[in-house]
């Protein structure tokens, strides 16, 4: 007999070990999904508001095509010549700014992250590592150190190399040109080669999606990427979650905030689903990496997974999917103006293109967060029939980040299910 959801989880814990995380108070057994739409082990439907991972839209025809074409032909490691990692990333190279022009195929984004800190390390020479204070890029032991919110308890003595910055808050602590961020990793920048530690690379999400997503002008990165260059340092950009055209705008959130950097890491939606991750930089950078170590990825660019890239490539650009993302994140932006004007628990609205959602609050005037109130949002929004989740320091904002195919139609479902749920659900209890 199949298993029960009790059986699930206890199983879980059982045969994968305590702590294993889950979304929702009431778990979501999930079966089978298509395009923006998840269904459950008892056949309800789901809008997937949340998932990046399938960028293109859960079970793709094209991708899956693609997997299954290449699978049936040949799936080896890239010590075999092959075509298709080279014209994946000739074509992933050229969305981006002629500098970079090389890369690295992974399997996750941690993977690329963990590599970028290395060939930091190789182009510099020294091994000081900035980043927020509220932000996640990983799981390797280097990785984990960047994450405050889950600090490792072992961690081999790397902490030492690690310095943090107050993560960007333009509701609380407005910083409209980006000085005062700039000046803050300055400051760290100072102390680590002070410290005989040296400063290697500030490594950020260009548009800080775990951070909240702060709303700021387009080019606001700038000033902190002239700091780190001035510097002797690297720019690193995470671009796992903000990437590929999610903000509408642009291809890429860097290009939005105005820096051009030094190594783009990318992961998760790489391939829409298939575990694929990639480092992208320069031409001398990479030679200093390739210099510096030895490093082999066996599943990395494998065919499979870069044909299962390239046809997420081909879905972006045959089906016009970073149009659709302006074009439903402006309609998504006045459809929360227009239910912050009604409920008063929504303190702030926030995004670009399929990334927007709603800061919680007690109170608007001391803006004082409301991450109870938030979790309670969440949990009803499921038993609707609606997924998505929470993130910024405080944990009170709505993280609505759905699949590119999302429409207007599924928008008005979204924010009209919000409206009910927020009318319902007492701000404290």
């Amino acid at each position: 007999m199949p298993r029960t959801t009790d059986d699930l989880i206890r199983d879980r814990e059982r045969l994968l070990g305590p702590n294993v995380a889950t979304f929702y108070n009431e778990p979501v057994h999930i079966v089978k999904g298509e395009g923006v739409w998840l269904w459950d082990a008892d056949g309800r439907k789901y809008l997937d508001c949340y998932n990046n991972v399938p960028h293109v839209g859960h079970c793709n025809p094209r991708v899956v095509e693609a997997i299954y074409k290449q699978a049936s032909t040949l799936n080896t490691h890239t010590r075999y010549l092959h075509d298709t990692i080279l014209d994946y990333v000739e074509r992933l190279t050229a969305t981006m700014h002629a500098s970079l022009d090389t890369a690295i195929m992974t399997c996750t984004g941690s993977e690329a992250n963990d590599i970028a800190l290395r060939m930091s390390e190789a182009t510099t020479g020294k091994r000081g590592i900035i980043s927020t204070d509220a932000t996640y890029h990983g799981n390797t032991a280097l990785v984990s150190q960047l994450s405050r919110s889950n600090i490792p308890s072992v961690g081999f003595g790397l902490d030492q190399y690690f310095r943090f910055v107050e993560a960007p808050d333009s509701y609380r602590n407005p910083d409209p040109d980006g000085s005062l961020f700039a000046e803050a990793v300055l400051e760290h920048i100072h102390e680590l080669e002070k410290s005989g530690i040296g400063f290697g690379a500030l490594v950020i999400c260009p548009y800080f999606l775990n951070e909240g997503f702060p709303e700021y002008k387009d080019g606001w990165l700038k000033p902190v990427s002239d700091v780190v260059k001035k510097a002797g340092g690297l720019l690193i950009c995470d671009e796992v979650q903000s990437g590929f055209g999610r903000t509408g705008t642009h291809f890429w959130a860097h290009e939005k905030m105005g820096v051009v950097p030094d190594i783009v890491t990318l992961g998760k939606p790489m391939a829409n689903g298939h575990p694929v991750g990639g480092v992208v930089t320069t031409r001398d950078i990479m030679k200093e990496f390739r210099s510096g170590f030895r490093y082999f990825n066996t599943f990395g660019g494998n065919p499979v997974s870069c044909s299962a890239a390239m046809a997420v490539l081909d879905e972006l650009e045959e089906k016009d999917l970073v149009s659709n993302a302006l074009t439903v994140g402006l309609h998504a932006r006045k459809r929360l103006d227009e239910l912050k004007s009604r409920h008063i628990a929504i303190g702030d609205v926030r995004g670009s293109g399929l990334i927007f959602g709603a800061e919680m609050v007690l109170d608007r005037e001391s803006m004082e967060p409301a991450s109870d109130f938030t979790d309670r949002v969440i949990n009803a929004m499921r038993h609707r029939g609606i997924i998505h989740s929470k993130l910024g320091r405080h944990k009170n904002t709505l993280k609505i980040r759905p699949p590119m195919p999302f429409s207007i139609e599924n928008a008005d479902l979204l924010f009209d299910t919000l409206d009910e749920v927020l009318a319902e659900t007492p701000v404290s209890t």
